[in-house]
């Protein structure tokens, strides 16, 4: 079928609409018509050609919307439900059946290949095939086909448009407190970042019953959101002077979990200096290019000394079968409005959305076909 999608004709190039085709879905595929998309840091890592997808390509892993068929062998989903969508896993390797999907064996060539697991392409565009099925979706689109794996039902009550942001972004900063870290009640969290990762992690944290939630983050409006949300404390960093030092006077002994969203060196560098004795570092934040060799921080001893744990984190370990229900029914119940931090814009001007998003303007950009 014909769609119109958001193509990336190189990188670092800003997204075009065009006209491009889809095809149709196979057995275990489902197509879906997308109702709203989140943008989330990947896909501008991704926009800058940092996975091995070759352009052109459409990108857009956090839709949602309405199944409008499904393949023979699916019977999760029929035509007409609400789903959110999210990444892709096999489901057979030793990390999928052990309930680390986030983990998968297959995840690179499942969500970063720009194909099925195949190697076929779900998108055709004037010039030939078109790197699609990212994270097993690519709904930066009117329309896109995803797996029965990942899509997840949407209960009446959760604004379908805006769902899609649980199948990324949300579910890893909750899900680094709620799941990854399991931070325990009454202790003491600082999220570097407040971005809509970081502020997942806030909400995360008062699910949680942590005491006290710090957030550092340099635009003022999204230290008052954190604030509104469930943050005790904000720190800007520009004008806090040593980090460590604004962070100890909040909590003479250090904290007992640091999640940083950032990726900067320069924030994660003082870490070790953060933390309380036997703390636990979370990290989430993809780097900049020129920081991505760069290494953790903190030296061996430091780490020994202090009883540190450090945790790599890949969508908050979520099951999203599990976990994207529970947070659903989180927000039906008041206790976790993640809808506070979104703003909506229309497909059709994504890369002013972008660009907003850049200047601080807005935390959460959700785009509508």
């Amino acid at each position: 079928m014909k769609i119109v999608a958001a193509v990336t004709r190189s990188p670092t190039m800003p997204f075009e609409l065009e006209s491009i085709d889809l095809d149709a879905p196979r057995a275990d595929e489902v197509l879906v018509r997308i109702v709203g998309a989140g943008v989330c840091h990947t896909d501008l890592v991704a926009q800058e050609g940092y996975f091995p997808m070759s352009m052109p390509a459409v990108f857009g892993h956090e839709g949602a919307g309405i199944v409008e068929q499904v393949g023979s062998a699916v019977t999760r989903v029929r035509p007409g439900d609400r789903v959110a969508l999210t990444f892709m896993s096999c489901g057979r390797c030793s990390c999928c059946t052990a309930g680390s999907s986030p983990y998968c064996k297959m995840f690179t060539s499942l969500n970063y290949s720009g194909a099925r697991g195949d190697g076929s392409k779900t998108l055709q565009g004037a010039g030939g095939g078109i790197s699609g099925s990212f994270f097993g979706q690519s709904s930066f689109a009117s329309h896109a086909i995803a797996n029965e794996r990942n899509v997840v039902k949407v209960p009446d009550g959760v604004p379908l448009e805006l769902a899609g942001v649980l199948g990324c972004g949300v579910q890893t900063g909750a899900g680094a407190v709620m799941r990854s870290m399991a931070c325990r009640a009454g202790a003491s969290l600082l999220v570097l970042g407040g971005g809509a990762v970081g502020l997942s992690a806030v909400l995360g944290g008062v699910i949680q019953g942590c005491d006290t939630i710090i957030v550092v983050e340099p635009y003022p409006a999204r230290r008052e959101l954190a604030l509104s949300l469930g943050a005790t404390h904000v720190i800007d960093p520009a004008a806090c002077g040593e980090l460590a030092a604004a962070t100890r006077a909040i909590c003479p002994d250090g904290v007992d979990y640091v999640l940083d969203t950032s990726g900067r060196h320069a924030v994660i560098s003082s870490v070790p200096q953060l933390l309380a004795s036997r703390g636990t570092f979370g990290f989430v934040g993809v780097p900049p290019a020129s920081e991505r060799e760069l290494p953790l921080p903190g030296t061996l001893l430091q780490m020994m000394r202090g009883g540190f744990t450090y945790r790599g984190i890949i969508e908050g370990d979520s099951e999203p079968d599990i976990f994207l229900p529970q947070l659903m029914d989180l927000y039906l119940a008041g206790r976790f409005p993640f809808d506070k931090m979104i703003k909506t814009y229309p497909l059709e001007r994504i890369n002013d959305a972008i660009a907003d998003q850049h200047r601080g303007l807005c935390t959460k950009v959700v785009l509508l076909p």
